[in-house]
């Protein structure tokens, strides 16, 4: 398997074979190896047609599976196929899976708790926020955000789950190759990313550059890697609104952020709820929404080990429900300043959150 896989890389290289055609061609033949040394009639009889059989042939000569081997070894690159344990078993869902996943940073199997957060290239201040508050809820609940690393949104998106320590993968539409990561403007985030244990994938083989037709097969993946989609801030025309379709098309639930009537970027996004998406104004709407039963089970049984008496007096008395201050120092019987500086401590910590006008939640 580990000598064959070199032959499905080689095959990958030739552009005009897809998902449907490499289905075919692991239909009919023993292995990649056969399928890449294959003569034309073997090729037809695979349901090749005859002008890419003989365009395939006249090119192989040009293709060296050493070759691309070495370069996806000196770039540590993971390859990925169905038959691997590793291969995402949600993706495995959807029709026409990618034959070959090439990943730099691994993928994990709490990566089948995933949302796809996409949205415009260009937002306002209010997505803005509405994105990293979000992705910083469903990170610290351990839910994976996917994304396409596009300027805007999808940045965003990466940024916030590097930001509270979760876990994210961007889906490119270009080879994950150093050199090739689109756009070039994300490439140092893509490497933190990795650092931080989360990964970066492909269908595009080495040096596939982020060409325009590339990206609805990669809103394709995002789609399929998710249990659901959250669209926010989105045109009228955005291409998160093809990975939406795409998630329809998949059974997989769509959420949008509404947005002013007003403004052009929330077209979209008010677009689909209007169709029926769900609306979501933050990461609980989400998670009630999703059937995620261990994700579920780990939020209601989530504890935070307190470490001084102060804090375990107050966490008793903190919930989802805002609690003022003053109502604190009733119920605690602490002392105004035992309370005021714990809880600074606390949200320092990230175990509750200030939301002003002294009032204090759980998260």
């Amino acid at each position: 398997m580990k000598e064959d896989i070199k032959y499905l890389a080689a095959l990958n290289t030739y552009t005009k074979f897809g998902p449907v055609r490499f289905k075919k061609l692991k239909a009919r033949f023993p292995s990649w190896q056969a399928a890449f040394y294959a003569g034309e009639k073997e090729l037809m009889s695979a349901g090749i047609d005859e002008n890419i059989a003989l365009d395939f042939i006249g090119q192989r000569k040009n293709i060296s599976p050493d070759a691309i081997m070495e370069e996806i070894i000196r770039e540590k690159i993971i390859l990925i196929t169905p038959d691997d344990r590793r291969y995402p078993k949600i993706l495995k869902e959807i029709p026409d899976p990618p034959p070959l996943l090439y990943s730099r940073g691994e993928l994990k199997e709490q990566d089948d708790f995933s949302l796809a957060v996409v949205g415009a290239r260009k937002f306002s201040s209010y997505g803005k926020r509405l994105a990293e508050d979000i992705v910083r809820e469903l990170s610290r609940y351990k839910i994976t955000i996917v994304s396409g690393l596009a300027l805007g949104i999808d940045a965003l998106a990466h940024s916030a789950a590097l930001l509270a320590n979760g876990r994210t993968i961007g889906v490119l539409g270009s080879g994950v190759d150093s050199q090739s990561v689109y756009p070039a403007a994300n490439r140092n985030l893509s490497e933190k990313i990795i650092a931080q244990g989360g990964a970066i994938i492909s269908e595009f083989p080495l040096g596939a550059q982020g060409l325009k037709h590339h990206f609805p097969q990669r809103n394709r993946i995002i789609a399929g890697l998710s249990k659901g989609v959250l669209v926010i801030e989105a045109g009228e025309k955005s291409g998160s609104l093809i990975t939406a379709r795409f998630a329809l098309d998949f059974n997989r639930e769509v959420f949008a952020v509404p947005g002013s009537v007003y403004s052009p970027v929330s077209a979209g996004a008010n677009a689909l709820i209007k169709e029926g998406a769900i609306l979501a104004r933050n990461g609980a709407d989400i998670i009630e929404s999703l059937d995620l039963k261990r994700v579920s089970l780990y939020i209601n049984t989530k504890s935070i080990a307190p470490e001084t008496k102060e804090e375990k007096a107050l966490l008793s008395f903190l919930g989802r429900e805002p609690v003022h201050v003053n109502e604190l120092i009733r119920l605690s019987g602490l002392s105004p300043a035992a309370v005021s500086g714990s809880l600074t401590i606390m949200e320092m910590k990230g175990m509750v959150k200030n939301l002003g006008g002294m009032e204090y939640v759980i998260i």
